[in-house]
């Protein structure tokens, strides 16, 4: 009776084995989405530039030192596909569209980069040791890549001279990255000293 029981069960914990093995990605990569979007929303419109003061890159270098890289990615281009299909996840702004219009508008280089930082940032810091300046060269790293693939698409864009592009669309944003470099670098440093003193 007991090994008839257990041979019924069998399939079921096999069942739930397989469900949780993708429901924790999912719900992981819906959070990470979810956080971007609430990120994204707290920004400032610059008056010089359609491109936006934002936190929203801010949740991509954190979450991109939280996660694994394809699981970085992954959220990363939820984030995207949400902001594609009309979601109101990307920063409100006052002169850009919304939905699809948004990646082939003036900010889509910064945001079409966002999943391959997020998942640079993530194997650099997963190849080095768990320090805060490996945190910070490793989102220090992936916000330039941001900030270049951004000026690149603006430049395309617009075919203004390359000062114009960097006055635009790189320069205002240097110290502001530079803070939330160190914000997420010093947050992901402490959860790890966090996880050796508390296995």
């Amino acid at each position: 009776m007991n090994k008839n029981l257990l041979a019924q069960s069998t399939p079921l914990a096999v069942s739930a084995s397989r469900q949780s093995v993708w429901l924790r990605p999912t719900a992981i990569v819906l959070s990470g989405s979810a956080l971007v979007a609430v990120c994204a929303h707290l920004s400032i419109p610059l008056y010089f530039t359609p491109v936006p003061l934002s936190l929203g890159s801010f949740a991509v270098l954190l979450l991109a030192l939280l996660l694994p890289p394809r699981l970085a990615a992954a959220t990363l281009g939820a984030y995207l596909a949400e902001g594609a299909l009309g979601l109101p996840v990307f920063a409100p702004s006052p002169v850009l569209f919304s939905g699809l219009a948004r990646l082939a508008g003036p900010t889509g280089g910064y945001l079409l980069c966002y999943p391959l930082a997020a998942a640079l940032i993530s194997i650099l810091w997963r190849q080095s040791r768990p320090r805060f300046a490996a945190a910070a060269f490793s989102a220090a790293v992936g916000s330039l890549a941001i900030l270049a693939s951004g000026a690149l698409w603006l430049q395309l864009l617009t075919h203004a001279s390359a000062a114009s592009v960097l006055t635009l669309g790189v320069f205002p944003f240097l110290p502001g990255d530079a803070l939330k470099i160190f914000a997420a670098a010093a947050l992901v440093a402490g959860f790890q000293r966090l996880r050796r003193y508390n296995p």
